[in-house]
């Protein structure tokens, strides 16, 4: 998991290189704007896909929805969706529920695009449009690089689409980033957290994404039971359980979303819980650091990675192996 993890500066350089399917994609999407898209996905690949999703909707203006595959696969529905994008995220590309709902999606009329590391799948077969994630093989069961190289994509090919020369520059120098990532020291969350038994992961905005990664991440390499909110949503229910010695992990990631994220650190701070907040290097009260990338749409990429080296040394502190959690493969297959 770590090794693979630590990789993901150099899959992302890859990326970089090969942007030729990407930019024919984006030209392909200009040609005919749609008005709504799908995103199908389980997992980590789901929480990619809350990624693209948040950088489609905020960017670009088009509202995306994740598609409950039984929807098209048990229930058959009659999905109106002609015209309209579905993208799947995948690392195999074999579950069976994924392939028939791209499957169902396509003939249904929709556009279809799988992003899967995997050169040869079910999934990339069933769809219109291939995008290969090229992140190499992945042996670990908890996915790390194929995930941060479904964030890289989904920013490549909404930068191209819009044609945005900031954030296509920015992604250039998005693999120092990473490297510089992967080296801070994130010791103080493992102190905190290797006696723990449940906890809050908190993000907004984009950074919902990676609060939703990481609380997966700490059930399956560490038998945490981690709940992931918005900072926004923990308000309307969920804070009633956090009390003296709770402990949360916090993503105050810059963006406008930053100013609620650290409201709410503090609140929790004076009501006695164990905060863990990850931020940048101007935020005074932050005790886990964050690298800045050259832009503020590619941070949760890099805060990612840094997650990814702790949560590894966290398995390790709890007495559990992070590259082969009990009771899951590395690809899951459901109907």
């Amino acid at each position: 998991m770590l090794e693979e993890a630590l990789a993901s500066a150099d899959v992302v350089a890859a990326q970089l290189k090969s942007t030729a399917n990407i930019e024919a994609l984006a030209a392909r999407l200009a040609e005919e704007p749609r008005h709504v898209a799908l995103t199908v996905a389980r997992g980590s690949s789901d929480h990619a896909a809350s990624y693209f999703a948040g950088l489609t909707m905020s960017r670009i203006g088009v509202p995306v929805a994740s598609l409950p595959m039984s929807v098209a696969t048990l229930q058959q529905a009659p999905l109106r969706v002609k015209g309209q994008l579905a993208v799947a995220f995948s690392q195999s590309g074999k579950s069976p529920d994924l392939v028939g709902t791209m499957q169902a999606l396509r003939q249904a009329g929709a556009f279809t695009v799988a992003a899967v590391n995997a050169p040869k799948s079910p999934l990339a077969d069933a769809c219109e449009w291939h995008l290969p994630l090229l992140a190499g093989a992945e042996l670990s069961v908890a996915a790390t690089k194929s995930y941060i190289a479904m964030l890289s994509l989904s920013a490549i090919v909404i930068a191209h689409v819009q044609k945005d020369t900031e954030l296509l520059n920015a992604l250039e120098t998005l693999p120092d980033a990473l490297r510089a990532a992967g080296k801070l020291d994130w010791s103080h969350a493992i102190d905190e957290l290797k006696s723990v038994d449940r906890m809050f992961v908190i993000g907004r905005g984009l950074g919902l994404a990676i609060a939703q990664e990481a609380a997966l991440k700490f059930k399956e390499t560490s038998g945490i039971q981690a709940e992931a909110f918005s900072s926004a949503e923990v308000r309307h229910g969920p804070m009633e359980i956090i009390e003296s010695g709770y402990p949360l992990l916090i993503f105050a990631l810059r963006g406008p979303e930053q100013e609620g994220l650290l409201k709410l650190a503090r609140d929790m701070k004076a009501r006695g819980a164990r905060v863990l907040l990850a931020a940048p290097a101007d935020v005074a009260e932050a005790n886990l650091p964050l690298v800045p990338t050259d832009h503020p749409a590619l941070d949760p990429i890099a805060a990612i990675l840094t997650f990814y080296v702790m949560a590894a040394g966290l398995a390790a502190a709890r007495g559990r192996n992070p590259d082969a959690p009990r009771h899951l493969n590395k690809i899951t297959e459901t109907h």
